[in-house]
C-alpha cells in the first residue's frame, strides 16, 4: 500500500511514517497545500490522511481538487476539529473516515488498511485469484495452498496486478506504485521488467497460471 500524509506538523507526519513503515506501507508527505496539490495532481494513493488545517490552504479544499479531478484515492480525515459540522462537510466532499486528534497510531493503521481492503478488495482480509490466495494482514502468498516466499515489491506488484484485473498497466504506473515519488528520479524504469520477471517465475513454479501478460508499446496486464 502507498499512501500519502498530508499533515503540517512534521513531528506527527513523521510518527505516523515511522509506524506504517514498520507494518509494511510505503508513506509520502506533503507538509502544505501547495505540496499536498502537486502530489495528488501527478500521483495516486491508496490512501490519503488528511489534517484539514494546512498553513497555506484547507484540508476541505484538497477534497474539492480531488473530487474536481475524478481522482479515487481513498481519504481518512485527521483532525483536531470535531463538530459535527465538521464531520459532515467532510464526508460530503468525499472523506471515507474521520479520526479526531489525539489519536492511536494502531488505531489510524487500522482504519486505513480496512479502507483499502474495501475499495480494492471488497473488503475482505484474502485476495484470492484462480489458485493464489493472499493474506493482507500477514503478507501470505498460498499457490494450490502452498506458500511461497516474496519479497516486499514483489507482493506489492502482485497486489497492484489483481487489484488492476484486466487493465494495461504502464511501466510508468508500476514504478509510481513502487517506488513512489522516487520514481520521477529513475534514468529508466527497467527495474519492472526485473520484479515481473522475478514474480512470474515464483509463480511458475509453485504451478500458478500464467496470468501476467505483456502488452507490447504499453505495460503489463493481469488477466486470467
Amino acid at each position: 500500500m502507498k499512501i500519502l500524509i498530508i499533515e503540517d506538523e512534521q513531528d506527527i507526519a513523521q510518527s505516523i511514517q515511522s509506524y506504517f513503515k514498520d507494518n509494511g506501507v510505503k508513506c509520502e508527505t506533503a507538509h502544505n497545500y501547495a505540496q499536498a496539490v502537486h502530489k495528488i495532481d501527478n500521483y495516486d494513493y491508496d490512501c490519503i490522511l488528511l489534517d484539514l488545517s494546512l498553513p497555506d490552504g484547507n484540508g476541505f479544499d484538497i477534497l474539492r481538487e480531488l473530487r474536481s479531478k475524478d481522482k479515487t484515492d481513498g481519504v481518512i480525515i485527521i483532525s483536531a476539529k470535531e463538530t459535527l459540522e465538521t464531520r459532515l462537510e467532510g464526508f460530503s466532499l468525499g472523506a471515507d473516515d474521520y479520526l479526531t486528534k489525539p489519536f492511536h497510531l494502531a488505531e489510524l493503521l487500522v482504519r486505513m488498511q480496512a479502507l483499502v481492503r474495501r475499495r480494492n478488495f471488497r473488503g475482505s482480509n484474502s485476495v484470492v485469484f484462480q489458485e493464489i490466495r493472499i493474506e493482507v494482514f500477514t503478507k501470505t502468498v498460498l499457490v494450490n495452498e502452498q506458500k511461497i516466499e516474496l519479497t516486499r515489491k514483489e507482493l506489492n506488484l502482485l497486489l497492484f496486478l489483481i487489484g488492476n484485473n484486466d487493465k494495461v498497466l504502464s511501466k510508468a504506473a508500476i514504478a509510481e506504485h513502487l517506488s513512489g515519488d522516487m520514481a520521477d528520479m529513475l534514468d529508466s524504469h527497467d527495474f519492472i521488467y526485473a520484479h515481473i520477471k522475478n514474480l512470474k517465475k515464483k509463480l511458475s513454479k509453485a504451478g500458478s497460471g500464467d496470468y501476467i501478460k505483456t502488452v507490447y508499446g504499453e505495460g503489463y496486464k493481469w488477466e486470467k
